[in-house]
């Protein structure tokens, strides 16, 4: 394939004033040599996103345009309606309080010449304290997202394809609020294309800096999976063996905090999102009726 005229970004953005710019910023740092726009798909913010996107400095520099997304609320169809307002031929996802490095939309467009889709990975040192990142383990660069005997799936706050992949497989399932990014690009491998990595894309990735959120995000991470599940089994997605979840939830009350920390070596940070997850994993399983722990 070759190199695509122009490349739409788009960025779903609710109440992101506060953090926005450094994304964009970032963006305006890119090594990419093609043309390229951006667009802040605006899912119904209050914060005055919308005046500070419409006045933005770097709206000449990154072809920055904001459009209404509010008609539902949700990333999936902030996504959707972005990508429906884009021009490019080739659409890169990112998400409004990351920050992408300075090869990555290079790196994902040329990733595009070989794969029909592309994730990329990310990191966690440079948008969050050592104490926080710790909390939260991300694959090595090289490794790409991975379901056990199942197929990779991507990050949607990193992700790139050809707009013909995104209109054929329909994009993002605008039910799933959280999951639809593996959801997407489970479906866009079904379709029959193909799904790349790309270690240089690299984003950089803000992580919830207190237990309370933290716990509500991996709670919700945990939840989404039996209903994906549901949807995937016929294809042969497999249920968690018990006695791998049995270890698991052992190795979850031995390295408690209030184990002493000659025992446990896992951070209170860490300990809520591993037990945030089962637990959400325990009450989708429990909403859905399907074992999927």
């Amino acid at each position: 394939m070759n190199n695509p005229d122009l490349v739409s970004v788009i960025i779903p953005a609710y109440n992101a004033m506060a953090v926005i710019d450094v994304q964009l910023t970032a963006l305006a740092e890119q090594d990419y040599e093609g043309e390229f726009e951006v667009i802040v798909s605006d899912n119904g913010s209050t914060d005055g996103l919308a005046e500070h996107i419409d006045a933005h400095p770097l709206r000449g520099v990154l072809d920055l345009r904001r459009i209404d997304s509010s008609a539902t609320k949700g990333a999936p169809h902030a996504r959707n309606a972005g990508a429906a307002a884009a021009r490019g031929e080739y659409l890169a996802f990112c998400d409004a309080d990351d920050m992408v490095h300075p090869e990555w939309l290079g790196a994902l467009v040329a990733a595009g010449r070989k794969y029909d889709s592309v994730s990329g990975p990310v990191e966690t040192t440079t948008l969050n304290t050592p104490k926080v990142a710790s909390w939260r383990p991300v694959q090595p660069p090289d490794k790409p997202e991975e379901t056990p005997d199942f197929l990779d799936f991507g990050l949607s706050g990193n992700l790139g394809m050809w707009r013909s992949v995104f209109e054929t497989v329909g994009g993002f399932e605008e039910s799933l609020n959280v999951g639809e990014d593996v959801d997407f690009t489970w479906r866009i491998q079904l379709a029959g294309f193909t799904l790349g990595h790309e270690p240089k894309a690299m984003v950089a990735y803000r992580l919830r800096d207190n237990y309370r959120a933290l716990w509500r995000q991996s709670f919700a991470y945990g939840e989404a999976g039996p209903e994906i599940y549901r949807h995937y089994r016929w294809y042969g997605l497999r249920p968690t063996k018990p006695l791998p979840l049995l270890v698991f939830a052992l190795a979850l009350v031995v390295r408690s905090p209030v184990v002493p920390r000659f025992i446990s070596r896992l951070s209170t940070g860490g300990w809520i999102y591993y037990t945030a997850f089962a637990a959400g994993r325990i009450s989708g399983s429990v909403k859905h009726r399907i074992w999927f722990v």
